[in-house]
């Protein structure tokens, strides 16, 4: 028997037992599926988390009151800390390493209109908000570069707020009202829509000096400082320490680069994607099981044809390989129509569902397809030993 013959032999063996053939090949091409399908989704709620932090810009330090990673008493004591303010922000506009700064806050207020009221998120922000988030105008302009602890009373809208209050008119240079405060309108942001849950559309945009007083705060609830692309990220946070410590006298402040807090939810979003690759792979091992059960049983229904071929000179290792063979090809057909369904599937769930995050990701489907060829090579070797080892007169008599 040589090479050729083998190949057919085994060929043969599978067509002629369709329906053990499709039952071994389904288990191995399900598991592959599922492989694919919770690692596409996996991966793609991971992209769209990602992007979600990342389109604000991630060249951006965050620097909130109070200490929170001391030793020894409550973490993040704000109450008990100094607070933060505008001239702190000023102050880091300092650092060679600054591009922009601005000091934050936020809170919920009742804006008045056109006689037309309405309860949005009302955000304090510096003139330098728009640029360090990548924020875009739609119409008009954003928030003057006026003195940051007096500045004119201006207001920019949400394109949500521009709608409810003013319809399709002209919202530039109207008044209005917030709290007990009025403000002129010079602005309507571009639509941004929900990010994490946040509606940045249904707000206002004003001086971060003027927020507080709306708000009656003392001081801002954060500054970002956004710094430029090629400095490094350590560099920048010591300078950022040694400018605030100079003028607290201490280290009462948190500094949170955005690249370590992207580095870490990778990092998490990494190991719920090999999780859930995880529970695809419990699928694909389930199929090996039965693919190892259904190998045994096809040698214990051909004992005599085991027998005749060793009678007519199939020698043990021949005898090994024919069946060696059968399983690395069931494998290999469960595995190819297992990326195909699940990649179709996904593809199908991408067209229907648009806003649901899927992308595929072809390190782990090569290696799911690597997986079952190694499962059908693992499945193939016990009964290709079994069926190797039996005796050709014993084997004969069977028939």
């Amino acid at each position: 028997m040589n090479t050729l013959d083998t190949f057919h032999f085994a060929f043969r063996s599978l067509t002629a037992h369709r329906l053990r053939t499709v039952l071994s090949a389904s288990g191995i091409a399900i598991g592959i599926a599922a492989v694919i399908l919770l690692t596409a989704i996996g991966d793609g709620v991971q992209r769209f988390v990602l992007s979600e932090f990342t389109q604000f810009g991630t060249n951006i330090v965050t620097i909130t009151p109070g200490k929170i990673n001391t030793h020894g008493g409550s973490l993040g004591a704000i109450g008990s800390a100094r607070l933060l303010t505008i001239e702190d922000a000023i102050a880091l506009k300092q650092s060679r390493y600054a591009q922009y700064t601005n000091a934050s806050v936020v809170g919920n207020a009742e804006i008045r209109a056109q006689g037309r009221s309405r309860r949005v998120t009302a955000y304090g922000q510096g003139p330098d908000f728009a640029r360090a988030f990548n924020m875009q105008v739609a119409a008009g302009q954003f928030l003057p570069d006026d003195d940051p602890r007096n500045p004119r009373a201006y207001v920019v809208l949400g394109s949500k707020v521009r709608t409810e209050l003013f319809g399709d008119a002209n919202p530039l240079g109207a008044l209005l009202q917030a709290g007990g405060s009025r403000f002129r309108v010079i602005g309507v942001m571009a639509s941004k829509g929900n990010v994490l849950g946040f509606d940045l559309d249904d707000t206002v945009f004003m001086p971060t000096a003027r927020a507080l007083e709306v708000f009656n705060r003392q001081g801002v609830m954060e500054i970002n400082l956004a710094y430029f692309p090629d400095a490094p990220v350590q560099a920048v946070v010591d300078d950022i320490q040694r400018i605030l410590v100079a003028r607290h006298g201490r280290e009462d402040f948190t500094v949170k680069p955005q690249q370590q807090l992207l580095s870490t939810l990778s990092t998490v979003l990494n190991v719920l994607k090999f999780a859930v690759a995880a529970l695809g792979g419990i699928s694909l091992l389930v199929g090996a099981v039965g693919m190892v059960t259904l190998m045994h049983i096809a040698v214990s229904e051909r004992v005599s044809e085991i027998g005749l071929l060793t009678a007519l000179g199939a020698t043990r290792a021949r005898i090994r390989i024919l069946f060696l063979l059968e399983s690395i090809a069931l494998s290999t057909l469960g595995g190819l129509a297992g990326l195909i369904i699940g990649t179709g599937i996904a593809g199908l769930l991408k067209l229907l569902i648009s806003g649901l995050p899927v992308n595929i990701p072809w390190d782990y489907v090569l290696g799911a397809l690597g997986l079952s060829l190694v499962i059908g090579l693992a499945a193939g070797v016990i009964p290709a030993m079994r069926a190797a080892k039996l005796n050709p007169v014993d084997a004969l008599r069977t028939d």
